[in-house]
């Protein structure tokens, strides 16, 4: 059941859906980077419509003049059949304009791409308030994390098979904010709210104490 309640300005909140019936939502490179390119156009107090930037490359896109925007991002992730998101609310409504936005612009691609008809997310997404700085940052690790599951499936049971392999991978998983943090310098930066990411960065341990204590939660508690 979805968890409902008034989205306030200032607050963050962690943000997901899944694939309806959970089925695959990306199905190619292409895909992705459609989401992401849909992503940055629909932070904004404009009507942008992605259909009308074909001709242009994703850096371009990626570099797209927006004026105002109506969320601010902290981290995403992208995964086969859903996706998570830490974002705060800057204008009234602002959360639930860009997500409707965001879901009905990649609904039209992915529809007319596939040949097929209605949702492709579960509706309304699920949201739940992050009430406090270490929150905030746990919240933006849980989400950095979630490929992990794509290449140690048991990696929440503490069954790693080759940790250093596992950075590796996570450090190569382009469809997330993760490696934004960790050194990489490329246009999916502008994604991200600078205030939100400056103070996430200072404080964010090494990619190897993350996957080491996130491991060690879950032998204990139950999923976020």
């Amino acid at each position: 059941m979805s968890i409902r309640f008034p989205l306030a300005v200032g607050e963050w909140y962690h943000c997901y859906s899944r694939g309806v019936d959970k089925r695959k939502t990306f199905l190619s490179e292409t895909d992705y980077k459609r989401f992401v390119q849909i992503m940055y156009l629909s932070n904004s107090s404009k009507k942008i419509q992605r259909s009308d930037l074909n001709s242009k490359t994703h850096v371009e896109i990626l570099q797209t003049p927006r004026g105002k925007k109506i969320v601010a991002l902290g981290a995403y992730v992208l995964m086969p059949n859903h996706f998570h998101m830490l974002i705060g609310e800057i204008q009234d409504g602002g959360i639930t304009q860009f997500m409707r936005k965001l879901g009905t612009s990649y609904a039209m691609y992915f529809n007319l791409k596939n040949k097929r008809i209605g949702n492709i997310f579960v509706k309304p997404f699920r949201s739940k308030h992050v009430g406090k700085d270490n929150y905030l940052k746990y919240v933006a690790q849980y989400i950095h994390l979630n490929p992990l599951e794509l290449f140690e499936p048991d990696w929440k049971n503490g069954i790693i098979r080759n940790k250093n392999n596992l950075l590796e991978k996570l450090g190569e998983y382009t469809y997330s904010s993760f490696i934004d943090y960790f050194g990489h310098d490329r246009v999916e930066r502008g994604l991200l709210d600078k205030s939100i990411f400056d103070l996430l960065k200072n404080d964010m341990p090494t990619p190897k104490t993350i996957v080491s204590d996130a491991t060690e939660y879950y032998k204990n508690n139950s999923e976020l």
